[in-house]
Protein backbone atom coordinates (compact mmCIF):
# COMPACT_ATOMS: atom_id res chain seq x y z
CA UNK A 1 0.00 0.00 0.00
CA UNK A 2 1.40 3.67 -1.07
CA UNK A 3 1.19 6.20 1.42
CA UNK A 4 1.42 10.17 1.33
CA UNK A 5 3.26 11.49 4.27
CA UNK A 6 3.51 15.30 4.94
CA UNK A 7 4.95 16.51 7.59
CA UNK A 8 4.53 20.18 8.64
CA UNK A 9 7.09 22.11 10.63
CA UNK A 10 6.16 24.03 13.66
CA UNK A 11 6.84 27.77 13.63
CA UNK A 12 10.77 28.20 15.01
CA UNK A 13 11.67 24.65 15.03
CA UNK A 14 14.60 25.09 12.52
CA UNK A 15 17.20 24.79 15.42
CA UNK A 16 15.95 21.56 16.59
CA UNK A 17 15.56 20.30 13.05
CA UNK A 18 19.14 20.46 12.57
CA UNK A 19 19.79 19.09 15.52
CA UNK A 20 18.04 15.91 14.33
CA UNK A 21 19.63 15.81 10.88
CA UNK A 22 21.36 12.57 11.60
CA UNK A 23 18.75 11.27 13.27
CA UNK A 24 16.23 11.92 10.96
CA UNK A 25 18.61 10.14 7.98
CA UNK A 26 18.94 7.46 9.86
CA UNK A 27 15.26 6.76 10.39
CA UNK A 28 14.62 7.15 6.67
CA UNK A 29 17.54 4.68 5.46
CA UNK A 30 15.65 1.97 7.46
CA UNK A 31 12.97 3.17 4.98
CA UNK A 32 15.34 3.06 1.67
CA UNK A 33 13.68 0.32 -0.56
CA UNK A 34 10.27 1.53 0.07
CA UNK A 35 10.57 5.14 -0.73
CA UNK A 36 8.75 6.73 -4.02
CA UNK A 37 10.01 10.15 -3.19
CA UNK A 38 11.13 12.09 -0.48
CA UNK A 39 12.17 15.81 0.36
CA UNK A 40 12.10 18.69 1.92
CA UNK A 41 9.27 22.37 1.05
CA UNK A 42 10.80 25.82 1.61
CA UNK A 43 9.44 28.94 2.18
CA UNK A 44 9.06 31.63 -0.21
CA UNK A 45 12.87 32.60 0.22
CA UNK A 46 13.51 29.19 -0.68
CA UNK A 47 15.90 28.53 1.86
CA UNK A 48 13.96 27.89 5.37
CA UNK A 49 12.13 24.51 5.60
CA UNK A 50 8.55 24.33 6.20
CA UNK A 51 8.37 20.46 5.96
CA UNK A 52 9.14 17.07 4.97
CA UNK A 53 7.58 14.96 2.16
CA UNK A 54 7.99 11.43 2.03
CA UNK A 55 5.84 8.62 -0.35
CA UNK A 56 6.37 5.43 1.17
CA UNK A 57 5.17 1.63 -0.20
CA UNK A 58 4.44 0.02 3.16
CA UNK A 59 2.34 -3.02 4.35
CA UNK A 60 -0.51 -1.20 6.05
CA UNK A 61 -2.19 1.86 7.59
CA UNK A 62 -0.51 0.99 11.16
CA UNK A 63 2.52 0.75 9.72
CA UNK A 64 2.70 4.04 7.80
CA UNK A 65 1.05 5.04 11.12
CA UNK A 66 4.38 3.65 12.80
CA UNK A 67 6.68 5.63 10.01
CA UNK A 68 4.81 8.87 10.67
CA UNK A 69 4.58 8.99 14.02
CA UNK A 70 7.93 7.28 15.24
CA UNK A 71 10.04 9.64 12.91
CA UNK A 72 12.73 11.50 14.96
CA UNK A 73 11.89 14.81 14.13
CA UNK A 74 7.84 14.35 15.07
CA UNK A 75 8.85 12.55 18.43
CA UNK A 76 11.10 15.86 19.42
CA UNK A 77 8.02 18.49 18.22
CA UNK A 78 9.61 19.50 15.39
CA UNK A 79 6.57 19.31 13.51
CA UNK A 80 3.10 21.06 13.91
CA UNK A 81 1.28 18.18 12.27
CA UNK A 82 1.28 15.67 9.71
CA UNK A 83 -0.98 14.61 6.94
CA UNK A 84 -1.17 11.19 6.06
CA UNK A 85 -3.40 9.61 3.56
CA UNK A 86 -3.26 6.37 1.11
CA UNK A 87 -2.21 7.53 -2.15
CA UNK A 88 -1.82 5.57 -5.48
CA UNK A 89 1.34 6.15 -7.23
CA UNK A 90 -0.44 7.16 -11.02
CA UNK A 91 3.18 7.41 -12.99
CA UNK A 92 3.91 3.79 -11.23
CA UNK A 93 7.74 5.00 -10.66
CA UNK A 94 9.87 6.50 -7.86
CA UNK A 95 11.71 10.30 -7.93
CA UNK A 96 14.93 8.57 -8.52
CA UNK A 97 13.25 7.37 -12.33
CA UNK A 98 12.30 10.48 -13.08
CA UNK A 99 13.70 11.83 -16.80
CA UNK A 100 14.54 15.55 -16.13
CA UNK A 101 16.87 13.98 -13.36
CA UNK A 102 17.49 15.61 -9.09
CA UNK A 103 18.29 19.18 -10.80
CA UNK A 104 17.36 21.95 -13.33
CA UNK A 105 14.23 24.12 -13.12
CA UNK A 106 11.76 24.67 -9.65
CA UNK A 107 10.48 22.09 -7.79
CA UNK A 108 6.77 22.16 -6.28
CA UNK A 109 4.14 19.76 -4.00
CA UNK A 110 0.76 20.42 -5.08
CA UNK A 111 -1.79 19.48 -2.47
CA UNK A 112 -5.17 19.95 -3.66
CA UNK A 113 -7.95 18.81 -1.14
CA UNK A 114 -11.69 18.30 -2.04
CA UNK A 115 -14.51 15.71 -1.74
CA UNK A 116 -17.45 13.87 -3.49
CA UNK A 117 -16.40 12.91 -7.16
CA UNK A 118 -12.58 12.62 -7.50
CA UNK A 119 -10.51 14.99 -9.81
CA UNK A 120 -7.92 14.22 -11.75
CA UNK A 121 -7.99 10.71 -11.57
CA UNK A 122 -5.35 10.10 -14.57
CA UNK A 123 -1.82 11.61 -15.52
CA UNK A 124 -2.39 15.27 -17.15
CA UNK A 125 -1.81 15.32 -20.74
CA UNK A 126 0.15 17.75 -22.10
CA UNK A 127 3.52 19.42 -21.32
CA UNK A 128 3.27 18.99 -18.12
CA UNK A 129 2.94 15.22 -18.36
CA UNK A 130 6.75 15.45 -18.39
CA UNK A 131 7.33 17.74 -15.53
CA UNK A 132 6.20 14.84 -13.40
CA UNK A 133 8.17 13.75 -10.53
CA UNK A 134 4.89 11.82 -8.47
CA UNK A 135 1.84 12.09 -8.74
CA UNK A 136 -1.83 10.24 -7.33
CA UNK A 137 -4.79 10.92 -5.74
CA UNK A 138 -5.15 11.21 -2.04
CA UNK A 139 -7.60 8.11 -0.65
CA UNK A 140 -8.99 7.60 2.62
CA UNK A 141 -7.56 4.87 5.17
CA UNK A 142 -8.98 1.69 2.89
CA UNK A 143 -8.34 3.32 -0.20
CA UNK A 144 -12.05 4.02 -1.47
CA UNK A 145 -12.54 8.06 -0.74
CA UNK A 146 -11.06 10.34 -2.50
CA UNK A 147 -9.58 13.09 -0.89
CA UNK A 148 -7.62 15.15 -3.10
CA UNK A 149 -4.16 14.88 -5.46
CA UNK A 150 -0.65 15.12 -4.54
CA UNK A 151 1.55 16.39 -7.23
CA UNK A 152 5.34 16.66 -7.33
CA UNK A 153 6.48 18.11 -10.19
CA UNK A 154 9.00 20.86 -11.78
CA UNK A 155 7.78 24.05 -13.15
CA UNK A 156 8.58 27.65 -14.01
CA UNK A 157 6.59 29.12 -10.95
CA UNK A 158 3.99 28.39 -8.46
CA UNK A 159 1.06 29.16 -11.14
CA UNK A 160 2.48 27.01 -13.63
CA UNK A 161 2.61 23.91 -10.57
CA UNK A 162 -1.04 24.81 -9.59
CA UNK A 163 -2.22 24.40 -13.30
CA UNK A 164 -1.69 20.12 -13.10
CA UNK A 165 -4.91 20.64 -11.11
CA UNK A 166 -8.37 21.03 -13.02
CA UNK A 167 -9.30 24.80 -11.53
CA UNK A 168 -12.61 24.98 -9.58
CA UNK A 169 -12.89 20.99 -9.06
CA UNK A 170 -10.62 21.58 -5.30
CA UNK A 171 -11.87 23.08 -1.93
CA UNK A 172 -7.94 24.24 -1.24
CA UNK A 173 -5.23 24.19 -3.13
CA UNK A 174 -1.54 24.21 -1.36
CA UNK A 175 1.87 25.14 -3.61
CA UNK A 176 4.55 24.21 -1.56
CA UNK A 177 8.58 24.91 -3.16
CA UNK A 178 10.10 21.81 -3.13
CA UNK A 179 13.02 19.72 -3.63
CA UNK A 180 14.66 16.43 -4.11
CA UNK A 181 15.60 14.78 -0.74
CA UNK A 182 17.55 11.93 0.60
CA UNK A 183 21.17 10.93 0.63
CA UNK A 184 21.41 9.33 -2.95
Amino acid sequence: MEFFCYHRDRPGSLPLREELGEAHWAYMDRYEAELIARGPTFAGDGETPTGSVHIVDLPDVAAARAFAFDEPNYQAGVYRDVLLRRWRNVLGRTMWEFPGGRTGGKRYLVLGFGSGTGADPDVPGGGLRDELIAYGPLLSDDGVVWLGTAALLRAPDREAARAVLTPGRYADVEVHDWEFGGRR
